[in-house]
């Protein structure tokens, strides 16, 4: 079966779309530190690092590197007037206390109810430990993952239930992947929008789940309470013309 798979960077720029001015966010290591390069210059958003700074910028370009000026994953990034940089304990408290809007995580799995698995495969020789992954999922006021739909096997990421172990239990709010952006609803996942020649069947085929389409409800873009604000809305998002205007490279290992 052809269906359309859009790229890493297109994929980011639809994420960083639905990201509201006033927000303060948090990319995970891999893939999502992509969503950086692609905000737009004229809206305040507040990017947050594990590591102990509050106003980083995009990645730099080969020229401007600061090897003392880096993100949790280690790569070079760049800070923004007024950035502040911080101790590790008050960045984890940043986390912990619900004073994030948003967070970006990669996954290796989520399930149907919202349950996430970033961590580990349980393969020998894997990570010994979750980290902060744990605390953003369970701290940010809205949880959004960003991954490919399909595993280099070919089995789908979304799942009726985790079997990997699990970094957060209920946690995600949204799915960004490279066929379709799918929401966590009280009845499983529903297809907000579809990419190219997806379809809500063809979804449901390749992930063996039964799909719904998104049925809109009025309520405000953060589900769980905060002071960013912004309208829901189902207008495709153009985001192959948003990434193709940004053509700094950044390095993205997805978790």
């Amino acid at each position: 079966m052809s269906v359309t798979r859009i790229t890493r960077d297109e994929l980011a720029a639809r994420i960083a779309a639905d990201i509201p001015e006033g927000a303060y966010v948090n990319l995970g290591i891999g893939a999502p530190t992509l969503v950086a390069n692609f905000l737009p210059d004229d809206l305040e958003i507040i990017l947050h690092t594990e590591n102990g700074l509050l106003g980083m910028g995009s990645a730099p370009d080969a020229d401007h590197v600061d090897p003392d000026l880096i993100n949790a994953g280690k790569q070079a990034v760049t800070e923004l007037p007024g950035a502040a940089f911080f101790h590790h304990a008050d960045s984890f408290a940043m986390m912990r206390g619900g004073h994030l809007d948003v967070c970006v995580l990669g996954a290796f799995q989520v399930g149907q109810t919202g349950d996430l698995a970033n961590w580990s495969t349980g393969a020998p020789g894997a990570i010994p430990a979750v980290g902060g992954a744990m605390d953003l999922a369970i701290g940010a006021r809205n949880v959004y993952v960003m991954t490919d739909l399909l595993t280099k096997q070919g089995e789908s990421k979304l799942v009726e239930a985790c079997t990997y172990p699990l970094t957060g239990v209920g946690c995600v709010a949204r799915v960004y992947t490279d066929h379709a952006v799918f929401d966590v609803t009280p009845d499983g996942f529903a297809v907000r929008e579809a990419f190219g020649d997806n379809t809500v069947a063809s979804l449901s085929e390749l992930t063996g789940l039964t799909l719904t389409p998104v049925v809109e409800r009025p309520s405000s873009r953060f589900a769980r309470s905060g002071t960013a604000q912004r309208e829901e809305t189902c207008a495709p998002t153009p985001v192959v013309e948003r990434a193709k205007r940004d053509e700094t490279p950044a390095a993205g290992k997805e978790s």
